[in-house]
């Protein structure tokens, strides 16, 4: 019987977070393993932003130059692929990858990010990340004080509506069938000039994905340079859910200050945890992940 390959840690997703994650593991002397398929979820979006030292690089900048930093540990390995399974031992766990080989560590880190889901409008796809938008913090600046629109109807609508009134004044809300605001939203929102449209889209059209219009099911159409959208989401990874992780309400892993999950030894860190989805935020969290699990660790082979 072939040996299965022992490692400390093993993280899933070798992204900013997860590669943040194996960094403090590295210079913390413990064995890694990171598991990547190389498709990180922002590969679309032209710039990062709002990332200190970082501000205006594309990510694939930050990406190469942290790889390049983390290989220079040489307690980590990367395998390139993704983990299919995921199983709890009597010590520890195991983790399948799609050449069929099996990897055993102590603890799980799963950086593994969420996969948007896209709205069935033609061309939206295409100009997400670019000017189809999810983050002011992140792109607002860059699109200031041009026409701008919002993609949501309702509670959801309203909120992101108001958010985005800081960084432009020709703001329209599209709410892409009848509104479901209520009358106190709607009048709020038009004593601030943001405009409600309720026409059905069928497409938005553009160059490179740099949108030029809105193209409405009744043949009308309308100018806008960027658009805002929240949309719905599922975890990019079900092996944490299957190992028993919980999500909270919104469908995030659930995790405590130290990232660690509600099952003891597998930690979270990055986009499948939280609503902040920015790329500081994410190396934050992968740090702190490393740290807690390498000082577990630590302290109970003490």
């Amino acid at each position: 019987m072939k040996d299965i390959k022992k490692f400390d840690v093993i993280i899933v997703g070798g992204s900013y977070s997860g590669l943040a994650a194996a960094m403090a593991l590295g210079r913390a002397l413990k064995k890694v393993l990171i598991i990547d398929g190389g498709k990180p979820c922002n590969a679309q979006t032209p710039h990062s932003h709002n990332f200190l030292t970082q501000d205006g690089k594309t990510p694939t900048e930050i990406a190469t130059l942290a790889k390049q930093q983390v290989e220079k540990y040489d307690t980590i390995t990367f395998f390139k692929g993704f983990a299919t399974t995921g199983t709890k031992t009597t010590n520890g766990f195991e983790i399948q990858v799609t050449t069929g080989e099996t990897f055993r560590a102590d603890k799980l880190i799963f950086a593994t990010g969420i996969k948007d889901e896209m709205p069935k409008i033609k061309g939206f796809s295409e100009c997400w990340g670019i000017s189809m938008l999810h983050c002011p913090y992140c792109h607002g600046y860059e699109v200031k004080n041009q026409k701008t629109g919002i993609l949501g109807n309702g509670e959801h609508g309203n909120e992101l509506a108001k958010l985005i009134s800081n960084w432009t004044d020709d703001l329209t809300l599209y709410t892409n069938e009848k509104s479901t605001l209520t009358v106190e939203q709607a009048k709020k929102l038009e004593k601030h000039s943001i405009k409600i449209v309720e026409k059905e889209i069928q497409s938005l059209e553009h160059c490179n994905g740099y949108l030029h219009y809105i193209i409405f099911k009744d043949g009308t159409k309308a100018d806008v340079k960027a658009m805002y959208s929240r949309n719905l989401f599922e975890q990019h990874c079900t092996i944490p859910e299957a190992l028993g992780c919980g999500l909270n309400d919104e469908g995030y892993i659930k995790v405590n200050p130290s990232q660690e999950t509600t099952i003891d030894g597998v930690y979270a860190c990055g986009d499948n945890t939280t609503r902040l989805r920015s790329v500081a935020n994410s190396v934050a969290m992968g740090t702190a992940a490393g740290m807690m699990a390498s000082k577990k660790m630590i302290l109970e082979q003490f």
